[in-house]
């Protein structure tokens, strides 16, 4: 029996090269690329940083909490006589001139009255006109002008007109409401109108609270829509749950969520309007957002371990 081809121990292949010199003794295989060592040196150099901005770097802590556009100024129109809305004739945002009609109330009484003395005056001008010299004609045209200017007076009353230009800032009534004496129908911006932001910071907070302070005004439904503002009043008193919503009013306090004890802080708007996705925009009074103001600075590795407090108590 005939044996087979005797098979070698290495592949052809490698003994050449090993004959060749291609490769050391020793050499087996490279398991560490070049690149691992700048790694390396790349990782303790960041680490190295990474601990000197622990131990020295700085954070701002904030007081954040709940806040709202008030508008002072505003030009409120009230109804000066009891009746019912028959047509709203403006929505908010819409501009307007003096003397323009905003609101109709229901006026048949007046309506009526107002036009039978009308007739009345023209049949009694006619007779005057035709005998210019009877004084009992005369006197009674002239009774009849006065009543007839007092008609349309009240007939007048029966619609809210701006009392000056400027823009609608919110309605608050609707057609078939019933309308007191004195009651505002709706408000309007003028040129004297201005605008500031109210927020509502956590009580404890407020020995860090000066004003001055920078406070940063995010409004709601505008994500990243900050507006940096300049801190010009501090409630010097810790206001309760009830007494926040007394300050707030009712149309306000029930739009706003907070807990526990809060202090009142202030910044005016030195604009009456913004921009969003490059649309200009108008601030009306109510409308919500976030309010942060930075209050202390500490270092980032007592925030982190505030167990170290103690070890940095006594830096000056």
């Amino acid at each position: 029996m005939t044996a087979g081809p005797q098979k070698k121990l290495y592949r052809e292949e490698a003994l050449q090269a090993f004959y060749a010199g291609e490769s050391a003794p020793g050499q087996v295989v490279r398991l560490s690329p070049a690149w691992l060592g700048y790694t390396y040196w790349l990782l303790a150099v960041a680490f190295l940083v990474a601990a000197v901005v622990l131990v020295f770097g700085r954070l701002n802590q904030y007081a954040t909490g709940p806040s709202m556009v008030r508008a002072q100024g505003l030009i409120p129109v009230a109804a000066s006589r009891e009746g019912m809305v028959v047509a709203v004739l403006v929505s908010p945002g819409d501009e307007v001139q003096r003397g323009q009609p905003l609101v109709r109330l229901h006026a048949g009484d007046e309506q009526a009255e107002h036009e039978r003395l009308e007739r009345e005056y023209q049949v009694q001008l006619m007779k005057t006109l035709s005998r210019p010299e009877n004084a009992i004609a005369r006197e009674a045209l002239a009774t009849l002008a006065g009543q007839r200017e007092a008609s349309r007076a009240l007939l007048e009353e029966r619609t809210l007109r701006a009392s000056s230009a400027g823009v609608v800032s919110d309605v608050r009534v609707r057609p078939g409401q019933h309308l007191t004496p004195g009651e505002v129908a709706l408000t309007v911006a003028g040129e004297s109108t201005r605008f500031s932001v109210v927020a509502l910071l956590p009580g404890h907070q407020r020995p860090y609270l000066q004003p001055g302070s920078p406070l940063r005004f995010e409004l709601a439904g505008f994500r990243y829509n900050y507006h940096s503002l300049v801190t010009s009043e501090v409630g010097n008193v810790i206001l309760g749950p009830a007494e926040v919503r007394r300050v707030l009013g009712p149309e306000m306090a029930d739009a706003v969520e907070f807990s526990g004890p809060q202090v009142m802080v202030t910044a005016s708007l030195e604009e009456t309007s913004f921009v969003a996705d490059g649309l200009q925009l108008r601030f009306y009074d109510g409308m919500m957002g976030r309010a942060d103001i930075p209050v202390r600075r500490e270092r980032i590795i007592l925030v982190m371990f505030p167990w170290l407090r103690e070890l940095f108590s006594n830096e000056g």
